[in-house]
C-alpha cells in the first residue's frame, strides 16, 4: 500500500510552496500548467494521486473522516454539511455521515477513536482501518455537538483529531472550533435597530444554555449601551429555532402592556413566527412594528416583507472546518485553533423607523 503522503511532503519535492501545492490539489484555476504538472508528478511519484488538470477524481485518502449533525439537515445545517463534503471530496477523504435529531442521544465519542488512535504529532503513522481492515475513522467534525466540553476534552486526550463547528458550550483553547462571529453580528442589528430610534426591542433568543445565545445577547447589549439604554429582562425570551416557537415568543411580547417597537429574533424561522404573530394582530410590518432575523437562509428573502438579518458564512463555516481538520490530519502546527469568521448585516424591508420618533 502506498504511504500517505502529505502537502508538506509535495512542497519538499518539488520546492514550490505549499499554497500552490494546495491549489494544485484543489484544482485552482492561478497555476501555471508547468507548475501544475511538475507538483502532479511528484504526487505520483511519492504514492497518491492528484486531481487532473481537468477536474479528474482524486483517489480517496486513507481515513475516512466521521460528520455528526445530531440536527435535522433543513436549510442551516444542510449548508454547512454540504459544504463540509464538496471540501472533503476536493482532498480525497470520505465522509461517514451521522446526522438526525436521534443522534443525540448516541453515545458517539466514546466509540470514535476506537477504529483510529492518532499518531503523535510530528510522529509518521499506519493508515487507520476499521475492525475488517477498511478505512476506519481518521478524523471526525462535530457540527453543535450536544456533549459538555469534558466530554470533548476526554476525547482530545486520546489523541483523536476533530473540529467542532458552532460549540454549544465554551471550549478549552486547544480544541479546534469554526462559529461566526455571533456578538458582533447582534451588535451590527441591534445598532441598526437603535439607529432607527428604537429602545424599546424585544429579544427571541435561542435555547439559554447555547453558547451562541450568550454572545448574541451580549452583542444586543453593546449596541443598547451604545445608544444610551440598558437591556430589560422582561423583554427576553429563549426559545427553540423554530416558526412555532418564534411565533409563541413573539406573541407574548406583543401582548406586553407596553409592546415592543422591534423585535429581534436570533434565528431566522424564529424571526418568521414573528411576522406571523404581528400579522394576526393587525400590525404592519414595519410601519408598527420591525422585526429582524439572523442567519440569512433562503426563508428569510421569502417573506413579506423581506426579512432585514445577519448573514452568517455557513459555506465558509464548514470549509473552514476541512481545512483545519486536514492541517491536524497532516500534523501541522495549527496557532488559530478557534477562529471566527465574519458576519453581514442585510438590511432589507421589515425594519423600520420606530414611531414617535
Amino acid at each position: 500500500m502506498p504511504r500517505r503522503v502529505t502537502v508538506r511532503d509535495i512542497a519538499a519535492e518539488t520546492g514550490v510552496s505549499i499554497a500552490t501545492v494546495s491549489r494544485v490539489l484543489n484544482q485552482a484555476g492561478n497555476v501555471s500548467p508547468r507548475t501544475r504538472e511538475l507538483v502532479e508528478q511528484a504526487v505520483q511519484r511519492l504514492g497518491t494521486a492528484a486531481p487532473g488538470p481537468r477536474g479528474g477524481t482524486p483517489k480517496p485518502a486513507a481515513g475516512a473522516v466521521y460528520v455528526r449533525c445530531p440536527y435535522l439537515l433543513t436549510d442551516y445545517f444542510g449548508l454547512i454539511v454540504s459544504s463540509i463534503a464538496e471540501s472533503l471530496d476536493r482532498h480525497g477523504r470520505q465522509l461517514v455521515l451521522n446526522a438526525g435529531q436521534a443522534v443525540a442521544a448516541e453515545p458517539t465519542l466514546s466509540r470514535l477513536a476506537e477504529g483510529r488512535r492518532a499518531p503523535a504529532p510530528g510522529t509518521a503513522g499506519p493508515a487507520p482501518t476499521g475492525p475488517r481492515g477498511e478505512p476506519g475513522i481518521g478524523g471526525a467534525i462535530l457540527i453543535l455537538p450536544p456533549e459538555s466540553a469534558d466530554q470533548l476534552v476526554r476525547l482530545r486526550e486520546r489523541r483523536f483529531p476533530f473540529v467542532v463547528v458552532d460549540p454549544r458550550t465554551p471550549l478549552p483553547r486547544d480544541i479546534a472550533s469554526v462559529s461566526a462571529a455571533h456578538f458582533s453580528g447582534a451588535r451590527q442589528v441591534g445598532a441598526h435597530l437603535t439607529d432607527l430610534g428604537h429602545r424599546r426591542i424585544g429579544v427571541i433568543a435561542g435555547p439559554r444554555e447555547w453558547l451562541a445565545s450568550d454572545a448574541r445577547l451580549s452583542g444586543h447589549a453593546a449596541a443598547l449601551a451604545d445608544a444610551g439604554s440598558l437591556p430589560d429582562p422582561a423583554l427576553i425570551r429563549y426559545v427553540e429555532p423554530t416558526i412555532e416557537e418564534g411565533y409563541r415568543a413573539a406573541g407574548e411580547l406583543l401582548d406586553l402592556p407596553q409592546r415592543p417597537t422591534a423585535l429581534v429574533a436570533f434565528n431566522d424561522k424564529a424571526a418568521v413566527g414573528a411576522l406571523q404573530a404581528a400579522a394576526h394582530r393587525g400590525l404592519r410590518v414595519p410601519h408598527d412594528l420591525s422585526i429582524a432575523g439572523f442567519d440569512d437562509i433562503d426563508l428569510s428573502r421569502a417573506t413579506s416583507p423581506m426579512l432585514t438579518t445577519v448573514r452568517q458564512p455557513l459555506q465558509e463555516m464548514g470549509r473552514m472546518a476541512v481545512s483545519l481538520l486536514i492541517r491536524l490530519l497532516d500534523h501541522h502546527e495549527v496557532e488559530a485553533l478557534h477562529v471566527e469568521l465574519a458576519t453581514e448585516l442585510v438590511v432589507r424591508d421589515s425594519t423600520g423607523p420606530a414611531l414617535n420618533t
